[in-house]
């Protein structure tokens, strides 16, 4: 498939236009971001971990049932995905008391839910990415309710496959950001990435931070942490 002219360069990735208008090139920088984009950094080897990691996380949903974008990884830091529409809504399932939930309800972090909770904000960087729920999303035209029950059927079955995944890999998933889009004939698919840029993962036996976090609170280690998670993937994954 030939890349052609870029569309978007986002904070982790550029997007590139191909032959065919079904799919686009998803190209994954080294670059890195938090709080909405006032710290910026590099962690070396970054796009990589997240490219290759996503693509397997993603195939391995597939198979429970799952669509997503995924279509073919090209290399180490390209892939094919279909075009879609990207639904504006983030959406953020927690297993575990942390980050901004944890200061918003002033809690220390570490609390294990009873079951997952699910939070949307909306996809806006400018307005700092607010919350929202589903009557707002409606309101505001994002999102039908139908496609709504979708998307949170969809993310709770997401969390269900990852959180085993991970478990098996000594890693407990914390909480995690998704992205839904439609494609051209309208299905809601997993969309974005599946990477310690989005997800907060602690080891299981240690409670070491093996995620962005480590970026975001200059805890040191960044690299050797995503490249550990990479590891413990690698080793457990069916390829």
């Amino acid at each position: 498939m030939e890349r052609l002219e870029q569309l978007y360069e986002g904070k982790a990735k550029k997007v590139y236009a191909t032959d065919n208008d079904e799919f686009v090139i998803v190209s994954y920088k080294d670059d890195a971001t938090a709080f909405n984009g006032l710290k910026k950094g590099t962690i070396k080897g970054k796009g990589v971990i997240n490219n290759q990691m996503s693509n397997r996380l993603m195939k391995m949903l597939e198979k429970a049932g799952i669509p997503t974008h995924f279509v073919e990884e090209l290399d180490e830091r390209n892939t094919v995905v279909r075009k879609v529409s990207i639904v504006p809504l983030e959406v953020i399932i927690r297993n575990i008391s942390a980050g901004s939930f944890a200061k918003r309800f002033g809690v220390p972090e570490g609390i294990v839910f009873d079951e997952p909770t699910i939070e949307f904000s909306y996809k806006n960087d400018e307005l700092g990415d607010p919350l929202m729920n589903a009557y707002h999303a409606i309101a505001l035209r994002l999102a039908t309710r139908e496609e709504i029950e979708t998307i949170k059927s969809m993310a709770f079955a997401i969390n269900d496959n990852l959180k085993a995944f991970w478990a098996g890999c000594g890693v407990t998933l914390v909480d995690f950001k998704l992205e839904f889009g439609k494609t051209s004939d309208g299905r809601i698919v997993l969309a974005d990435e599946i990477s310690p840029d989005t997800c907060r993962l602690w080891d299981s036996a240690t409670g070491e931070k093996l995620d962005k976090d480590r970026f975001r609170r200059d805890l040191g280690g960044v690299e050797d942490a995503y490249a550990e998670v990479m590891k413990r993937l690698n080793e457990h994954i069916e390829f």
